[in-house]
């Protein structure tokens, strides 16, 4: 059998996977193999079988290298002995804490542990306190697990701190040189309401493009390249933490606050550093030219989604008179939109309409409630406006034939292709997907379903089978945006990919070639002191996506870990209550409910469907109960009760509510499918004692003489019963 490395990846249940270096199928651990290693440790495993399906198990050969990073989790004092419970249950063992090596915590604390022995196949792990965070339930505790959980960097390095006092506080004479003045153009930022940093703004106007109507739209980009030189601690810590990572009521950015909420933020009223896009859009919202130049810019107004939609909607209103001057300009922002819109639903791009949900939090950083955020017409504008700026970034690089990050998403895997084939056809919808599917094939498809009561079930599926969006420099084009190569640019402040991205193409206006300057972690000059070792500038790129889309992936298991365990804390308030939902997915083991008030998802275990037996249809996605035939889909309505809340685990489990129409529909469901086996046999029991004791009656009544029946009829009606019993096949 082969041998293979890669990194260990934990489960809660005791056993592990290990996520191979090739990229292969990944090879399960046993729990008997999890014992000698931990969660993210690097090993070296031989295959040692193959189950039924083909999936290959191993045997750990050796440890390459152990994971050093802190382990979070509560400090508890368990018969006399110190142990420490990971708050990452994906670790599978509780650490032994020596008597010493308590930093004076307080069992139930939260702690940070570094290990002073690993774990054997004979013993557990020993370590020792390093950092006390605090008590489970101290405000804001939920963010301090999370960031050491999934190791998100939140302290900046003292080098940085000290290149960042020495930034000016506001834009110099000696910035503005080689730029172009654009501080009478009237640009405004439209963000939420809630937002602190703006790096972008935008401007439109009505031109003749090609002799017809046209407008040009300006898109201008805070300059964080400006102040952010490659290779200096600045960027060492940006490239480390490569994007920003939200958090209800808290944000750890990506730079410096200074950068971040001051200089890169394009403030009100204030002069900034920019890099425009300044495009010409056509009548049939295509983009007939643009160019990309450094400019000096100064933001007219700070304007919010809910204003520039209540403006867009009323023209004559409090806002619009508020706002009087910019009201032409938003108006030509709206028109330029609508056909940008309209060259979208030409090009075929999918557009699925989903809700999000915002959590509002009280001062004590606990869930006051969760509200749905409504996409304005104002959302959608900004959002077109970005689209545009991005696909022009990416068509200038490439006719560069110059090395960046595309922002790639690809079309369904022929697995995933084959799933949603037999998915749609099992529900009668005429429409399919071909063997290469097109983006116009998927939207077609939302489309046409949209008006039907599993409308959301059809559009989660269609969601589930295309591919995680990832940066790479191998350029395969946008399959959800149908672009042929697509970046991102417009948001530096918070993305790195963002940042390197204008870095290329400042170098490319004046005629240069950026070197990339990334290197592999372990040989980060930062914490080795050497120089980076020569490697090949498309190898060096690839790493750069590599560490830049697990960081993205990193920073939302991060926040969803974060929003589950508010709204974990939130719903244990809730304990026995009852609530409508919707079942937004169903699994082999339960139905996952969005209760409808609360927008907070919970698991109904397949046990607290009722005494039947349900068979997951995995092409249907369904349960359908074999005797009742009752089915749960995704979209169907229930009615639950909040039954447990797990906050270690972060999950809710709720219990199913019948009222008594429900109980008369699985009555009408049983009578109509008429009952099998035992149900049968104990219905053909009743039948024939009825027929038994009306016969004994009747016969007592004739034959008074007779004694035996009316003397025993209970022994009469079991002996008849008996007889007429269905023999067991």
């Amino acid at each position: 059998m082969s041998e293979v490395e890669g990194t260990v990846q934990g489960h809660r249940d005791g056993h592990g996977f290990l996520l191979r270096d090739d990229r292969e199928a990944d090879v399960y651990l046993s729990p008997q193999e999890m014992r000698a290693v931990l969660h993210r440790d690097r090993v070296r495993v031989r295959i040692i079988r193959y189950d039924r399906k083909g999936r290959p198990e191993g045997r750990v050969l050796e440890i390459l290298d152990r994971r050093k990073a802190p382990i979070i989790g509560r400090l508890l004092h368990e018969n006399g002995v110190w142990v420490v419970a990971p708050e990452d249950k994906r670790y599978g063992q509780d650490i032994l804490i020596p008597k010493n090596a308590t930093a004076k915590a307080q069992a139930g604390q939260v702690v940070a542990v570094e290990l002073t022995e690993p774990p054997s196949l004979y013993s557990q792990p020993v370590g020792r306190v390093t950092e006390v965070l605090g008590e489970i339930d101290d405000p804001g505790m939920e963010i301090e697990i999370a960031v050491r959980k999934y190791e998100v960097p939140h302290q900046f390095s003292p080098e940085t701190i000290a290149e960042t006092a020495k930034l000016p506080d506001s834009v110099r004479p000696v910035d503005c040189k080689h730029r172009v003045d654009l501080t009478d153009v009237p640009l405004v930022t439209i963000d939420g309401e809630d937002a602190r940093d703006f790096d972008d703004a935008v401007y439109c106007e009505p031109v003749k493009v090609a002799r017809g109507k046209g407008w040009r739209l300006v898109v201008a980009i805070a300059d964080v390249s400006h102040y952010v030189k490659p290779g200096e601690p600045l960027d060492v810590d940006a490239y480390e933490r490569a994007t920003s990572v939200y958090f209800p009521r808290r944000v750890i950015p990506m730079l410096p606050e200074k950068l971040s909420n001051g200089l890169c933020s394009l403030n009100p009223e204030e002069d900034r550093l920019s890099m425009v896009c300044d495009m010409l859009v056509n009548a049939k919202g295509e983009i007939h030219a643009y160019q990309f130049f450094p400019a000096v810019i100064r933001s007219h107004a700070r304007l919010t989604y809910t204003e520039v939609a209540a403006i867009l909607a009323n023209t004559r209103g409090p806002e619009a008179t508020r706002r009087e001057v910019l009201v032409p300009h938003l108006l030509n922002l709206h028109e330029v939109y609508r056909a940008l819109l309209r060259e979208r639903g030409e090009r075929g791009a999918v557009d699925f309409e989903t809700t999000e949900t915002q959590i509002v939090c009280d001062d004590n950083g606990r869930i006051e409630k969760i509200v749905p955020r409504v996409r304005t017409e104002a959302h959608r504008l900004i959002e077109e406006a970005m689209l545009a700026a991005n696909v022009c970034s990416a068509d200038f690089i490439a006719r560069a034939n110059h090395p960046a990050l595309y922002r790639v998403h690809e079309g369904p895997t022929p697995e995933k292709r084959t799933i949603l084939q037999n998915y749609l056809r099992a529900l009668g919808i005429g429409m399919g997907i071909s063997d290469d599917p097109k983006p116009g094939e998927f939207q077609a498809i939302a489309a046409a379903t949209k008006e039907r009561p599993d409308s959301a079930q059809i559009h989660m599926m269609l969601l589930r089978s295309m591919q995680q969006a990832i940066y790479t420099p191998a350029n395969s084009g946008h399959f959800g945006l149908a672009y042929e190569a697509y970046t991102h640019f417009t948001s530096p402040i918070r993305r790195y990919p963002d940042l390197l991205v204008h870095r290329v193409i400042k170098a490319l206006l004046i005629g240069k070639r950026y070197q990339l300057i990334g290197v592999a972690e372990e040989e980060h000059p930062k914490r080795t002191g050497r120089k980076p070792a020569a490697v090949n500038e498309l190898a060096q790129w690839e790493a750069a996506g590599i560490h830049c889309s697990a960081c993205e992936r990193r920073a939302d298991e991060a926040s969803r870990d974060v929003e589950a365990w508010l709204k974990c804390r939130f719903m244990r308030e809730h304990l026995g209550e009852e609530y409508s939902g919707t079942i937004s997915a169903v699994t082999s083991f339960g139905l996952f409910v969005q209760l409808d008030a609360l927008y907070v998802e919970g698991l109904i275990h397949i046990t607290e469907l009722g005494g039947e037996y349900y068979r997951f249809d995995e092409v249907r996605q369904e349960l359908r109960g074999e005797r009742t035939g009752v089915r749960y889909v995704v979209g169907g309505r229930v009615r639950v009760q909040v039954s447990r809340v797990d906050l270690d685990g972060r999950k809710i489990d709720f219990r199913m509510v019948r009222d008594t129409a429900d109980e008369r529909l699985v009555a009408r469901a049983l009578r109509d499918k008429g009952a099998t086996g035992k149900v049968a046999e104990l219905k053909g029991v009743q039948e024939a004692d009825r027929e038994v004791k009306s016969r004994t009656r009747a016969t007592a009544r004739k034959s008074p003489g007779r004694t035996n029946a009316k003397a025993h009829p209970v022994k009469a009606a079991k002996s008849a019963a008996k007889k007429s019993r269905p023999r067991r096949s």
